[in-house]
């Protein structure tokens, strides 16, 4: 009994190196500016232009599809980002945002809003006690009246 404990204990330790060593190796042969991402997406479409050479007779739909076209980044071309259908004008870490809206980038990239707030014209507020964004962006609660829970006078 102490043998198959021994001998399963050593297996998995040989799995574990192993998985380490080929995980390190696969960084190694990666190019100097080529980032883990990048590499990635490399695999990716290396492994989609061999799938499409494959017979994909009796195949899913999902194993047919070609392969996705690269999307452009907005860190070079920042102009992407004011197209019709564009999540917002700004460019913020290669990504479209609006940084009236956007909690993560809020009036500028990087500033984050905290757990409670939302970002409204650019500025962090908390809905539920902000009387000018009452439970919402520019919900104005009526002169006289206090926001509570993001109502206006709730109770």
């Amino acid at each position: 009994m102490k043998v198959l404990e021994t001998l399963f204990v050593v297996v998995i330790f040989l799995a574990l190196l192993f998985n380490v060593a080929f995980t390190l190796s696969d960084d190694y042969h990666m190019d100097e500016e080529e980032t883990p991402v990048e590499a990635d997406e490399e695999k990716m479409t290396t492994l989609n232009e061999s799938a499409e050479h494959s017979c994909l007779l009796g195949a899913s739909r999902f194993l047919a599809q070609q392969k996705p076209k690269k999307q452009l980044s907005c860190d070079k071309l920042p102009r992407i980002c004011r197209r019709k259908g564009s999540p917002g004008p700004d460019c913020c870490n290669k990504n479209c945002v609006d940084v009236k809206t956007d909690g993560l980038n809020c009036g500028k990239c990087g500033n984050k809003c905290k757990y409670s707030q939302i970002c409204c014209g650019g500025k962090c507020i908390n809905p539920s006690v902000d009387k000018i964004n009452c439970g919402d962006c520019n919900k104005r609660c009526k002169k006289g009246e206090f926001c509570s829970y993001g109502m206006c006078n709730y109770a």
